[in-house]
């Protein structure tokens, strides 16, 4: 196998493995619908239950990141998909709202590294001219691992019991740990890793560094947008499904076969985003244009998420609900890829798992009062995700008017 066949492997093998970390999230955003009915959980128990994912995964991802950056991405994913794929087996003997909020907590400890890790691996990996496209995939999985997860819990649950789903979902990522173990441990790929590793330098982070990390005005920059953003699409994961339920009326079924046509629209536009942005970069040696080009289009795109309330078509809804996803693949993908043009090997998955971290500080203060909000209406919530991209884009530009590789 050549070192293109190598690369492009190990691509696909990330992004099953955040495919299987946003599966593992989903599927209790449905399966809740039949689980709060058989264990009487409330919305305010349930946004709760969340919350006790938010707090470890707020811990995790950022020392997650560090840690990956240390140990490199081969042993760090090895550790995160294998801890949390342990956890989401848990799930499967929960009885209350206590058991589901600790599992959940055991979840976020585990996936706290996937994407940090997913990062570092394409930096390892990945020439530079390519690495926009290979985030697209590999952060791409997550869309695909919510549009499995949807339709399948719908299809599980009207035949089989919601534990079920939770045991077979643990089991798929243990046998990942184990192929990810097996093709990174063949010979070829390390002398390759070792190669590649020479040739870039892979110095270990100290304490001070970090601190030297995180008071650089663009690591700031990527810090705040990341606070601002993030509750909004852990309102997509968490509350779009009981959204359609409760106030469009619609079944689980139902829910299940259509929403995850927003996430194939995450997942398409994720590839698309560093598609077109690597595209960008080749024909215009441009690489701050490249990235902000496609930001920019997508900030514009979130608005119209504004009015969906007010739309009585539930075709009409899932068009803008995918839109909405559209946009955040677009975005997601070039704000990944900018950190590590910003900070380099020895540094992305550090600050992507500092930034991780901060949008999980206000997805976990903020998803607790989810529950409160949603019990008068979803309104304030589709404004806010319809003008925080715009405005984290106006941020973006004036903390980083032009990317650049940062030595530090």
């Amino acid at each position: 196998m050549n070192k293109i066949s190598i690369r492009w492997l190990i691509v696909a093998l990330l992004m099953f493995a955040t495919a299987l970390s946003f599966m593992d999230r989903q599927i209790l955003s449905i399966s809740i619908l039949k689980i709060k009915e058989e264990l009487n959980i409330s919305d305010v128990q349930y946004g709760f239950i969340n919350s006790g994912f938010l707090v470890s995964y707020t811990i995790m991802f950022a020392l997650g990141g560090i840690i990956i950056d240390r140990l490199g991405s081969r042993k760090g994913l090895t550790y995160s998909v294998g801890f949390w794929s342990f956890a989401t087996l848990l799930h499967s003997i929960a009885y209350n709202a206590y058991h589901f909020a600790f599992f959940r907590f055991l979840l976020g400890i585990g996936e706290g590294g996937c994407f940090p890790g997913a990062v570092k691996a394409v930096q390892e990996w990945v020439p530079k001219k390519h690495q926009a496209t290979a985030n697209g995939l590999a952060i791409g999985g997550s869309a695909i691992g919510s549009v499995v997860a949807l339709p399948l819990c719908a299809l599980l649950l009207q035949c089989a019991n919601w534990r079920w789903i939770f045991l077979c979902c643990g089991i798929l990522g243990l046998l990942w740990t184990i192929i990810w173990q097996f093709v990174t441990g063949s010979k070829q790929i390390n002398c390759l890793t070792q190669i590649e590793s020479e040739r870039r330098g892979r110095p270990k982070l100290g304490y001070q560094s970090i601190l030297k990390l995180i008071k650089s005005k663009e690591a700031i920059a990527f810090i705040i947008i990341r606070f601002l953003l993030d509750p909004i699409f852990y309102f997509y994961m968490f509350w779009i499904p009981k959204y359609l339920s409760d106030s469009r009326g619609m079944s689980i079924s139902n829910i299940g076969y259509i929403t995850w046509i927003p996430f194939m629209a995450l997942g398409i536009a994720n590839f698309i985003g560093g598609y077109v942005s690597d595209i960008v970069m080749h024909k215009t040696g441009n690489l701050n244009l490249s990235r902000k080009l496609v930001m920019g289009i997508a900030a514009f795109l979130t608005v119209p998420i504004i009015f969906i309330d007010y739309y009585s078509s539930i075709s009409t809804v899932i068009i803008i609900m995918s839109l909405a996803f559209f946009a955040h693949g677009l975005w997601i993908t070039n704000y990944i890829t900018s950190i590590g043009d910003v900070f380099g090997n020895t540094s992305t998955s550090s600050i992507v798992g500092l930034t991780g971290s901060a949008g999980a500080i206000s997805s976990l203060i903020i998803n607790p009062l989810t529950g409160y909000i949603v019990s008068y209406s979803y309104k304030l919530l589709w404004l806010y995700a319809g003008i925080m991209y715009p405005l984290a884009f106006v941020i973006f530009l004036i903390f980083i008017p032009r990317i650049r590789l940062k030595n530090i």
